[in-house]
């Protein structure tokens, strides 16, 4: 018996039971599903950590004042103020693992350009922001020394800042008002996206950390002593980011002059491996979510075998018939792998047509970051493929040995 006639033999068993072939098929079609779904739903949530981290940029860490204890009440972190220009300049200069120190005030604030205002997020920073961040500018240009020394009324502004104040129009050059005082655009930022927090990263204007002191604030205690709200430090790549954490808080401790075995008047967050944490929590995720979905798989080749073993014991009369035509025993053999296989693949099929439109569905109706991918799709159907040789080789196994004379005879 040649392929085709064994695929056609195959074709016509399983349509004469067309209700019991679905029924087998159903658990191999739920699995080959579910199998799909899940991984687009875990290569989603990965890819999107992947977009975060590059939104944050590449080995970073965040040093922030630490918390206030009053009467034994403690206020919190960031309620210290004691982090300075200075500190920043400091670890950029003492600390060789560090590739860039960029010191950064924080302060909120309605903008207005032309007739329209909007309310933003305004930093003080200065140039290594952009580097510390991997910021690049879409247009314009950096703050020059004479701007950042001297206070100047210059600002860089995200993209959605410029959309929602000059919508089409080239903000380069533009005047806008920031708490009343006036400002020149130089620069628009590249565009970011969204944090980890959901926050819109591009809801932004920067002007330097100079003028945020002395023209936002106006020059009050804390501005003449340079305090900050934060410092964004970028490791030099392929440098520890732990041995270089370890040299900060050394450095720090030295500067703030702490006594040994007290708490640090800072926090230092490594956010790229708060990331990656989260990272490898979605990969671990999406293999449990596989491995789980992949059991049903498991239990659709159970149905086969057994559907494949009852078929055997139906078709007895006609095994014998065949062998006495003729037929050697890796023909039937053939004739049952073929249906077995033919049932995988048919479920599989129409699995992976589910698993496309519940991927689907996710992603539109519950929102989530799905990406579906090629690669799960054929590791689905191939995984589909073996359970039914697997399964189906026993049945198709004792169906070749059956003696012609003894199945001519079984009632």
């Amino acid at each position: 018996m040649n392929f085709v006639a064994a695929l056609r033999s195959a074709w016509r068993a399983l349509a004469a039971n067309t209700l019991r072939s679905f029924l087998t098929m159903l658990g191999i079609i739920i699995g080959v599903a579910a199998v799909i779904t899940m991984i687009a739903v875990g290569s989603g949530a990965t890819e999107r950590v992947q977009a975060q981290m590059k939104g944050l940029g590449s080995n970073i860490m965040l040093v922030l004042p630490g918390g206030v204890n009053q009467a034994g009440v403690r206020l919190g972190a960031q309620t210290r103020q004691r982090l300075t220009e200075e500190d920043a300049l400091a670890i950029s200069l003492e600390v060789p693992e560090v590739q860039v120190a960029a010191p950064t005030s924080r302060t909120n604030g309605q903008v207005v350009g032309g007739n329209t205002n909007w309310g933003t997020s305004i930093f003080g920073v200065t140039n290594d922001y952009l580097e510390a961040r991997e910021w690049p500018l879409a247009s314009g240009r950096v703050f020059d020394a004479a701007e950042l020394n001297g206070s100047s009324k210059v600002a860089w502004i995200g993209a959605t800042v410029a959309r929602e104040l000059f919508g089409e129009q080239d903000p380069i050059d533009q005047m806008v008002r920031v708490r009343g005082v006036p400002m020149k655009i130089i620069g628009v930022l590249a565009p970011k996206g969204q944090n980890s927090m959901g926050q819109d990263q591009d809801d932004v204007l920067m002007i330097p950390i100079s003028t945020l002191r002395n023209r936002i604030w106006g020059g009050d205690a804390s501005s003449k002593l340079k305090r900050v709200g934060a410092i964004s430090v970028k490791v030099r790549e392929g440098q520890n980011m732990k041995v270089a954490e370890e040299a900060i808080k050394d450095l720090l401790r030295q500067r703030f002059k702490v006594p040994a075995g007290t708490d640090d008047p800072f926090v230092i967050r490594n956010l790229t491996e708060i990331l990656q944490a989260q990272e490898e929590s979605s990969r671990i995720m999406t293999l449990l979510l596989a491995a789980v979905a992949g059991i049903s798989l498991i239990i659709g080749g159970i149905g086969i075998m057994n559907i494949m073993l009852v078929s055997v014991t139906e078709r007895t009369r006609e095994i014998g018939l065949r062998m006495a035509v003729g037929a050697r025993g890796r023909d039937i053999l053939a004739q049952f792998l073929i249906e077995a296989i033919t049932l995988s693949l048919l479920g599989g099929a129409i699995g992976v047509l589910l698993g496309a439109a519940s991927t689907w569905a996710v992603g539109y109706f519950a929102g989530w970051q799905v990406s579906m991918s090629l690669a799960s799709i054929a590791l689905a159907a191939g995984f589909s493929a073996l359970v039914g040789v697997f399964f189906g080789f026993y049945p198709a196994q004792r169906a070749a040995k059956l003696l012609p004379i003894q199945a001519l005879r079984y009632e």
